[in-house]
């Protein structure tokens, strides 16, 4: 379904009653709000490994403005702030109230935008594979670290221009020894994806906000549990960004988690961290 948040017509897909019959009452379930990866995929990412938490929690997808098969509007409105502020503004036209909002990747850049900006709207917060910031240094090091020669220039290339390489032989031919680089986990699953190459080439221009953005000094104002994820192999957002974030958060609200032998996003080299998500949902 689409709905209309801030002006811009968003796809909802939703997985689970929020009310469950339980003997003599309705037992309230906690709403999860997954924020897909990218920018320029969609919710599909999740499906269907999340749909086994709806026994747990009412699971609702997204798709961002400019993304997957929500309406673009203006281009002027793909940035971190106004899809921060779309997470907000869905949750107020679903009423969905003290939400856990996940976002992996991309989604995690748009979750710390709507958890710093409104930071007493979500009742707990997970940040997946995801970092506060570029740093060239540590994404090309680690490539090098678990891949070789090869993986370092690769990489190297691929955050320099992310376009360049995007969907080339030599892409498709280094992304299974990368541990999956804007990843699929399945020649099925890239062609049920909807891919906007338009939102990701705005986002990542010279001087776009992909080279500009950097949350550490807004992390202080996050007031909820949250939960930092990150992967030994990931050569996307490295494990040490998910360190970086966990500490600049307020002391006693970051759980850090590091996935050993598990890449980007960590759910498809471990679905084990499905139960972990399951016992953080509340």
């Amino acid at each position: 379904m689409h709905v209309t948040v801030n002006g811009c017509r968003l796809f909802v897909d939703i997985d689970g009653a929020k009310l469950v019959a339980d003997g003599p009452i309705m037992r309230e379930k906690p709403t999860l709000v997954l924020l897909h990866g990218g920018p320029g995929m969609d919710h599909s990412m999740y499906k269907p490994a999340f749909a086994s938490l709806a026994d747990r929690a009412q699971v609702v997808y997204v798709d961002h403005r400019g993304n997957g098969r929500s309406e673009d509007g203006p281009s002027g409105g793909w940035t971190l702030a106004q899809w921060g502020d779309d997470v907000k503004g869905l949750c107020d036209v679903l009423g969905i109230e003290k939400p856990v909002v996940l976002g992996t990747s991309f989604g995690g850049f748009v979750a710390q935008a709507y958890a710093t900006r409104h930071p007493a709207h979500p009742a707990r917060l997970i940040l997946m594979n995801t970092a506060a910031r570029l740093d060239v240094g540590t994404v090309v090091g680690t490539a090098g670290r678990l891949g070789g020669l090869a993986a370092w220039l690769t990489t190297g290339r691929f955050v320099t221009d992310p376009l360049e390489l995007f969907g080339t032989d030599a892409f498709n031919s280094f992304s299974p020894l990368l541990k999956t680089l804007w990843p699929v986990e399945s020649v099925d699953e890239s062609r049920r994806a909807v891919s906007r190459n338009n939102v990701l080439l705005h986002f990542s221009q010279p001087g776009g906000e992909y080279w500009r953005m950097d949350f550490r000094p807004a992390l202080k104002r996050i007031q909820c549990p949250t939960l930092v994820i990150g992967g030994e192999d990931d050569t996307v957002t490295p494990v040490d960004q998910s360190v970086e974030i966990a500490a600049a958060i307020p002391e006693g609200l970051a759980e850090l988690v590091r996935v050993p032998g598990a890449g980007h996003p960590v759910f498809r080299d471990d679905p084990t961290i499905l139960d972990l998500i399951a016992a953080r949902l509340g």
